[in-house]
């Protein structure tokens, strides 16, 4: 599917009259799709999902693959993320990382969820030795997170039903190696199809389109 039916498609999914806070409606993105203004129509459908919504995982499918066409890398990384929070569900937490000298990590945490780190959620194993489990981690609001430093996180479990236990307030540790690289405390947990709080879209990115 070519980039301006991508995009009128996942305009589709999303309630005529929701607004965004700006009082811009899918009836401005179909405007700008009728001018051709293919960037700035993807825009309003990323503010229009984090404002209004919450639209199905099938919207930010779309979206990220007019993003990616778009070559507007971030900002598909963040749509194809959001549309996995939806099917497999999420945790926020406040992440503080250890300071270089004191963990295994001395360069910054990538941002846009391509680390999946192991995290110690209280998890046993069946002869009661501890168990950890892996989650992606996305940076809300930077690219990047730097050691010793603290932000809010998104963790998108590789299995959930191993984080249904977890409550606002559990503190987790994250581990890349046997040491603690950072320790969490719980904002948020997301079931799947859940509406969730959407901090990003990502900040403005060059176009590749010539």
């Amino acid at each position: 599917m070519d980039l301006p039916a991508l995009l009128a498609s996942a305009s589709l999914l999303v309630p005529e009259d929701d607004a965004s806070e700006n009082d811009l409606t899918v009836r401005d993105v179909w405007e700008l799709l009728v001018g051709d203004d293919w960037e700035t129509a993807l825009r309003l459908l990323e503010e229009l999902a984090a404002d209004a919504g919450p639209p199905p995982a099938e919207f930010w499918d779309r979206l990220g693959e007019a993003a990616g066409q778009y070559g507007l890398e971030r900002s598909a990384a963040w749509c194809h993320w959001r549309s996995a929070e939806l099917r497999n569900g999420m945790v926020r937490a406040e992440l503080t990382l250890r300071p270089a000298g004191e963990a295994r990590r001395t360069t910054p945490v990538p941002g846009a969820g391509v680390l999946r780190p192991l995290w110690d959620i209280g998890g046993r194993s069946p002869t009661g030795e501890r168990a950890v489990s892996i989650a992606a981690l996305w940076v809300e609001g930077l690219p990047h997170l730097e050691p010793g430093a603290s932000a809010t996180v998104r963790l998108l479990p590789l299995t959930p039903a191993h984080w249904d236990h977890l409550r606002p307030g559990a503190r987790i540790t994250m581990h890349e190696d046997s040491t603690v690289a950072g320790t969490a405390v719980v904002l948020e947990v997301g079931q799947a199809g859940q509406r969730r709080l959407c901090d990003e879209p990502p900040g403005k990115e060059p176009s590749t389109k010539g």
